[in-house]
């Protein structure tokens, strides 16, 4: 009989900071793939990063950092230097993705956004994540673990430097995500066609 690992308590619920733990790891291995394709095979990867990174950003400004900002002391000044940034990483991938994996600054604007988002993510771990999992209960980190994946799936898939509150993703969120998704079925439907496939 097949040893079966025994899933956390925790992870079978659905805790938020573990859902993002995650996700940081994901993005870190989307950087490698994308570091390690060649230019011309770099578009697939590229997109997917640049999905995640939106989804991500934009479920963490709409619940995660408001519940940090009211469950412990300091959480304001400690989300306040995660928006700043965000923003800064939301720059540097518009940009990426305005260029394209062939554009010849591609690889060093790519290291310079690799660095901004793991040194962000390094901090929120330490800054925002421990102070959350000690102030919050299981079950609110369950809570915000099914808020965030809402907000995830229904949320613009690009990055919108300048849209980093709450309130901004709530009020603009959900018609740039239209706008977004519909954008990228069209590239898929153009790039299909370019490849022979319609």
């Amino acid at each position: 009989m097949a040893h079966v690992r025994q899933v956390p308590e925790v992870m079978r619920e659905g805790d938020v900071i573990d859902l993002l733990l995650h996700q940081h790891a994901m993005i870190r291995d989307l950087f490698d793939e994308v570091e390690r394709a060649a230019p011309e095979r770099r578009r697939e990867p590229f997109r997917r990063l640049v999905r995640l990174l939106a989804v991500h950003e934009t479920a963490e400004e709409e619940f995660v950092h408001p519940y940090a900002r009211r469950k412990f002391e300091g959480g304001g000044a400690v989300v306040a230097d995660r928006l700043k940034e965000e923003n800064e990483a939301k720059r540097l991938l518009s940009w990426l993705e305005r260029k394209g994996p062939m554009d010849p600054e591609f690889a060093g604007i790519l290291d310079l956004l690799r660095v901004a988002v793991l040194t962000h993510a390094r901090a929120e771990e330490r800054y925002e994540f421990t102070q959350l999992r000690a102030h919050t209960t299981s079950a609110e980190r369950r809570a915000m673990a099914v808020a965030v994946r809402a907000a995830q799936a229904l949320g613009p898939t690009h990055p919108h430097p300048g849209v980093e509150s709450a309130t901004r993703n709530l009020l603009l969120g959900p018609p740039v995500a239209v706008l977004d998704r519909a954008r990228d079925i069209i590239r898929n439907a153009i790039g299909v066609i370019g490849r022979g496939g319609g």
